[in-house]
């Protein structure tokens, strides 16, 4: 469990350079900080000269502090007509600012100015894990984790190329040039991968040569006579490149999830085939009238919870850029059920300690103050949640893939097959649908018909979702054990039912039943004379599996490699979909993970045969038994 974030404070020391309270030691040289990041971490390593005429360039980061190096890179690479393509900035930070506190230390610098705007404009809400934005249309790309380094950078899956170590002193901050960071550098440097620092510490010498790095000194910025530069021996074994994959992929399924894949392989320049077995698209789950989005909190902080919050916050930084969504961030709330409920939501809060525009705890009468009606209990108020039509979030998707998609409905999928380098999609008459390196299977249950996977507890639930006339005065959405939506169109969503083993694709009274039972808990009165028999409704089928998270990344297939599956979203698509499509882009193009490894693990559709091979080991262990504990 990661601890709470503690942003840094804003001080300055006599000679008004940005210092650090907890550390009791400057952000950066006197003499100025753009300077000495040119100096020590763009020149040492080799920039701009080392990603000329690259397709890609990863630099990774300790000690991410105000964003001098990051924005003093960027802007290198700005003024480079021979940069790289894709630029890619991984870095650390265990005391981030606030955004009011970046606007003071950046105004320091007008040469960063614009860069610096709109970094403050895309800062990431102070909660701790993996944040990824981009800049420059998809080009330059940060990926800042929040957290303690010795926590945070064994969780990075990346090769970097160019490694600033910009931590505070190694007097002040030892954790930060520790043995362990220095061998997990080398894990995560790329052959010839160059580090720069500021430091010539002979511990700091020590542990990059005994890591595996060939350190020497250099000339230092300004009054620092020495910085060190190292670069990574060549192994004995070196790790082989990834071999290009030629940028084409069949997309199977026009949900949510299916939308979210197109998008980010489009946004990559892949030429993206979407195969939709229906006429339209968004036809099953993404067709819903409206669906809530928020994010998890746990007393423990959860892979689920720390999933759903990854997923929420890169959703709300995706759809803030798209264009014709049809959503509003009118706020949740998280009504507790009961007091042991209401303790948990409190605890969980307390351990997170994430900043209010993200969570508070409200009680009855807060509660019902920004729900603009009375209520029976408090709970988790999410300011920035609220609803979104998932069917405008598909086309909005499809939308920004431009005319690199090809879209094509009313084509089923019968049967996948692998021929030579290429995955070829054939319909029931054996009449080729389309063929690509790369297939993505994103269409929920039925992905499993194309490439079973026995490991896989994969289950299809039945959810009905009712629609009322809109609630009166209710103006968030509201959830105990059920979901209450203010009215959209004239209608609130309020359900929804959760059918396991029920086929019935048609709305039914005794679901519409239920779920004003649900409104009933919520809302008391607000189902007041409303018939089961006369409402309408809508039926759709939700795949999950037993760990309720989704299935990410690739399928293990007898038949060859380049299949991936993009499914079991249960409830939670609308969030799932846009990271699990970043994650899998990532992975193709080789980029930066945007997930810590852990995870990634936890989504990995490998991981149920996993977990049954090292049970069935165990058992095979001497001693072992299999009587019940």
């Amino acid at each position: 469990m990661p601890e709470a974030l503690v942003p840094a404070r804003l001080a300055f020391g006599a000679d008004g350079t940005p210092r650090s309270a907890v550390y009791d030691d400057p952000y950066h040289s006197a003499e100025g900080g753009a300077a000495q990041a040119e100096h020590v971490f763009i020149h040492g390593t080799g920039l701009p000269g080392r990603w000329q005429g690259r397709e890609q360039f990863t630099v990774l980061e300790l000690g991410f502090g105000f964003g001098l190096a990051f924005l003093a890179t960027w802007q290198a690479w700005r003024d480079d007509p021979q940069r790289c393509g894709r630029l890619q900035f991984a870095s650390i930070e265990k005391h981030p600012f606030t955004e009011q506190d970046l606007a003071v230390l950046h105004a320091a610098y007008p040469a960063l100015a614009p860069l610096a705007e709109e970094l403050r404009s895309n800062w990431p809400t102070l909660v701790p894990g993996f944040h990824r934005v981009s800049f420059d249309g998809g080009r330059v790309v940060l990926t800042l984790a929040l957290g303690d380094v010795a926590d945070t950078l064994p969780q990075f899956t990346l090769a970097a190329d160019a490694i600033y170590l910009d931590g505070f002193a190694p007097a002040k901050n030892p954790a930060m040039w520790s043995q362990p960071v220095m061998r997990q550098l080398a894990r995560l440097a790329a052959p010839g991968a160059i580090a720069a620092t500021w430091s010539v510490a002979a511990a700091v010498r020590e542990g990059l040569r005994d890591a595996g790095f060939v350190a020497e000194k250099r000339r230092g910025f300004a009054r620092k006579s020495e910085m060190l530069v190292a670069q990574l021996a060549p192994r004995s074994v070196e790790r082989e490149a990834a071999a290009p994959v030629e940028r084409r992929a069949l997309v199977i399924g026009a949900g949510v999830a299916g939308a979210a894949a197109c998008e980010r392989l489009a946004a990559r320049d892949w030429e993206v085939a979407l195969l939709e077995r229906h006429p339209v698209t968004a036809a099953e789950a993404s067709g819903n009238h409206a669906g809530a989005f928020h994010p998890v909190l746990t007393p423990d902080d959860s892979l689920f919870a720390r999933l759903t919050r990854a997923a929420y916050l890169h959703a709300l930084r995706q759809w803030n850029t798209l264009e014709g969504l049809s959503w509003n961030q009118c706020g949740l709330l998280q009504l507790a059920r009961d007091g042991d409920e209401a303790s948990a939501q409190r605890r969980a809060l307390e351990a997170l300690a994430p900043p209010p525009g993200f969570a508070q705890l409200l009680d009855a009468v807060q509660a019902g103050k920004v729900a603009g009606v009375a209520l029976s209990a408090g709970g988790l108020w999410f300011p920035e949640s609220g609803w979104i039509q998932p069917r405008s979030l598909v086309n909005a998707l499809l939308a920004a893939c431009g005319a690199r998609l090809r879209p094509r409905l009313q084509r089923e999928v019968a049967s996948l097959s692998r021929e030579g380098d290429a995955w070829i999609a054939k319909d029931a008459r054996g009449t080729v649908l389309g063929e690509a390196p790369v297939v993505i299977l994103a269409n929920a249950a039925d992905a499993l018909r194309l490439s079973p996977q026995p490991s896989i507890p994969l289950r299809r639930v039945r959810g009905q979702l009712s629609l009322v006339p809109g609630i009166a005065g209710l103006r968030a959405v509201v959830l105990r054990g059920g979901m209450a939506l203010p009215a959209v169109d004239g209608l609130s969503a309020v359900g929804a039912s959760y059918d396991i083993g029920d086929e019935d694709p048609l709305p039914r009274a005794d679901s519409h039943a239920g779920n004003l039972e649900r409104l009933e808990r919520i809302l008391p009165g607000a189902g007041a004379g409303l018939d089961p028999e006369r409402l309408e409704g809508r039926v759709a089928f939700r795949a999950t599996v037993r760990d309720r998270l989704p299935l990410v990344g690739a399928l293990g297939d007898p038949r060859g490699p380049g299949l991936y599956g993009a499914f079991a979203y249960g409830s939670r698509g609308l969030i799932w979909a846009g990271l699990a499509g970043e994650l899998m882009a990532s992975m193709l193009e080789g980029e930066p993970l945007p997930l810590e490894r852990k995870l990634v693990a936890a989504l990995d559709p490998a991981r149920f045969a996993l977990r049954a091979a090292r049970r069935g080991a165990s058992a095979a262990l001497p001693g072992a038994t299999n009587a019940p504990a």
